[in-house]
């Protein structure tokens, strides 16, 4: 049976979903601005002097905004060894530099270009394919690696919960009804494994059948390239630990350095309350905006002048999204500069005359021989 071409009446219909979200991205950022904007009119009496607030930024102590680089540079390193620690585990070994301009170039393509995550993904994905990574491989330490940063940052979020004086009895009865049902899932899943299987296939099965849920299916499928040990595990949840905790200990830095003293507990659940605000509203770039008025918002709400809660909030994202951006495309730009220098390898002949090959991890990212149709990982 032969394929029918499309027809002129048929492409421009195939193209036209795609227009329309675009249209429809621009113009809720385009809104989200709007509404910012008029909000900031609204309001401009309530809100801090720009002089003020630049004042108070440039006479920062120079210590403490040491504090916040260091501790960005810490909370990167974290989740790149995350991702380090998952490749050796299947066998692959990737130097931590290498590593760190791996993820701060996908940070950057991730929060800055449109459908950023996927660019991100795929990009993620073929360097450590070129590292000799296998796709399943590859797709399971980028699913799992995104697995362990998020029970990391339940595990944070739980800790200020039940830090903080009001909600700590809450939080506490939360963690042991928690802990109660994994408790007897795990007695269950010990004492009847083949029912507990066949309840499972039987609720989740459609569930994961559906293309949604490839990713988790490749990362299952891949499991036993990842050969984990209990040390690995434990080893995997510090560092995602370690990761928030620095991240918060970095705008609690940018709080101190303008004299804003608030309590360990509260900057944390005011880092929580951005991060809920900046998922709410993902038309914005890295939340831009949104994050930073919850951020400032939450620091008044906990006793802290406004002016100076604004200067910490404009020193931390300078760090963590600014900067951070800045060196993740300095990153991308070297990895790209290092692949156009591969090819000049192939140039290379042998005495007789034969070209020399390089091997399939040195080819560009656009040779066919480099990547091998990678499954399905791409959908992760």
């Amino acid at each position: 049976m032969t394929d029918i071409p499309p027809t002129s009446d048929d492409a421009p219909s195939a193209a036209r979903p795609s227009a329309r979200r675009r249209w429809l991205r621009w113009t809720g950022r385009a809104a989200m601005f709007g509404a910012i904007g008029v909000s900031a009119w609204a309001f401009r009496d309530q809100l801090p002097d720009a002089g003020a607030l630049w004042d108070v930024a440039t006479g920062a102590a120079p210590g403490w905004l040491v504090v916040v680089v260091l501790t960005q540079l810490a909370s990167m390193t974290m989740f790149t060894r995350v991702q380090r620690r998952l490749l050796r585990a299947g066998g692959v070994r990737m130097s931590l530099p290498r590593a760190l301009q791996i993820t701060y170039a996908g940070n950057a393509l991730s929060t800055t270009l449109p459908v950023g995550p996927a660019v991100s993904v795929a990009f993620t994905f073929r360097r450590f394919r070129r590292a000799g990574a296998t796709p399943r491989l590859a797709t399971a330490v980028i699913v799992l690696g995104g697995v362990v940063m998020n029970l990391g940052y339940a595990v944070v979020g739980l800790t200020a919960l039940v830090a903080e004086p009001h909600s700590r009895s809450t939080a506490i009865t939360g963690l042991m009804a928690l802990a109660g049902a994994l408790c007897g899932v795990a007695l269950l899943w010990k004492w009847r494994r083949d029912a507990m299987n066949r309840l499972a296939l039987r609720v989740f099965g459609p569930l994961l059948r559906h293309r949604l849920a490839a990713p988790l299916t490749d990362m299952w499928q891949g499991r036993g390239a990842l050969r984990l040990r209990p040390l690995d595990w434990g080893v995997l949840g510090l560092m995602a630990v370690l990761n928030w905790s620095f991240d918060i200990l970095s705008l609690t830095a940018a709080a101190h350095a303008v004299g804003v003293h608030t309590p360990l507990y509260a900057v944390a659940l005011t880092y929580y309350a951005a991060q809920a605000a900046g998922s709410v509203v993902p038309l914005l770039p890295g939340g831009l905006g949104a994050i930073e008025a919850s951020l400032a918002a939450s620091l008044v709400a906990f006793g802290a002048q406004a002016v100076p809660a604004g200067a910490a909030v404009a020193l931390y994202r300078l760090a963590s999204f600014w900067g951070v951006i800045g060196v993740g495309w300095l990153a991308w730009l070297a990895i790209r500069l290092g692949d156009e220098d591969l090819p000049r390898l192939g140039a290379r002949t042998t005495p007789g005359g034969g070209a020399v090959s390089p091997p399939p991890a040195l080819l560009p990212v656009g040779a066919a021989s480099a990547v091998p149709a990678p499954d399905s990982a791409e959908s992760a």
